[in-house]
């Protein structure tokens, strides 16, 4: 997820698509939290390890 958002946020700045920005963004950010969720051992969404 946190590839993905990345991904997007560099081809919405190169393109100037601000949607694919916000999206970028998102996905990092709610892939960041899934990455510290699960490193401190908490299970996110049922599961204790997301790959």
């Amino acid at each position: 997820m946190i590839v993905l958002g990345a991904i997007l946020l560099i081809l919405g700045l190169i393109f100037g698509i601000s949607i694919l920005t916000y999206i970028g963004v998102v996905l990092l950010v709610i892939g960041a939290v899934f990455w510290v969720l699960g490193s401190i051992g908490r299970p996110v969404g049922g599961r204790k390890v997301w790959y």
